[in-house]
């Protein structure tokens, strides 16, 4: 018979899942809870952390396993930073704050949100800015333009692009597409 894929969301059929079929040893079980973990999606040490501490894995057992699968590698903040960074940048547009503030959420140390988040440059940042703000561009169409311009960069802002870089970006859109933008002001509303 098939065993149904549990997944972290599944905390009652886990837990009980676990007591069945694991072992009672507190060090097995984290291992399993572990390794089960880290078979769908890459995961932080906080993240598995909290996993074992919600399935009541003491903290001196919790530490040792997970210390060791640093050792091993399959624990690894940095890596799992720096392609965070890289899949959410290009994935959803979001912008170096946006994606610290994410990493802090997953418990990365922030000499290592720093590194990863790194990875961006101004340019690469304000590209992708340009794109996003060319893909929203045709459904602001019909509006007034400081209509038009408060979505854009309001949208630019939710994805964690300074305000500066926000406004430049939408403008320099407005204007290729012939709004006028002299009259507005430099820094915002």
């Amino acid at each position: 018979m098939a065993r149904r894929t549990e997944w972290p969301g599944d905390s009652a059929d886990s837990s009980r899942a676990e007591k069945e079929l694991s072992p009672q040893d507190p060090a097995e079980r984290a291992r399993a809870i572990c390794l089960r973990l880290l078979t769908g999606t890459p995961r932080t040490r906080k993240q598995l952390a909290d996993a074992l501490r919600k399935r009541e894995i003491p903290d001196e057992v919790a530490d040792e396993v997970l210390s060791r699968f640093e050792d091993v590698g399959l624990i690894d903040d940095a890596a799992f930073a720096g392609a965070w960074v890289e899949s959410r940048h290009h994935g959803r547009g979001l912008a170096r704050r946006a994606l610290a503030r994410e990493l802090r959420t997953k418990g990365v140390d922030a000499e290592l949100i720093d590194e990863a988040v790194g990875q961006l440059d101004s340019e690469q940042e304000e590209e992708t800015a340009r794109e996003l703000v060319a893909r929203k561009l045709r459904a602001t169409r019909g509006l007034d333009r400081d209509r038009r311009l408060r979505r854009l960069a309001g949208m630019l802002a939710r994805k964690g692009y300074p305000e500066g870089m926000a406004l430049r970006v939408v403008r320099q859109a407005l204007e290729a597409e012939g709004e006028d933008t002299e009259d507005l002001p430099p820094e915002g509303f």
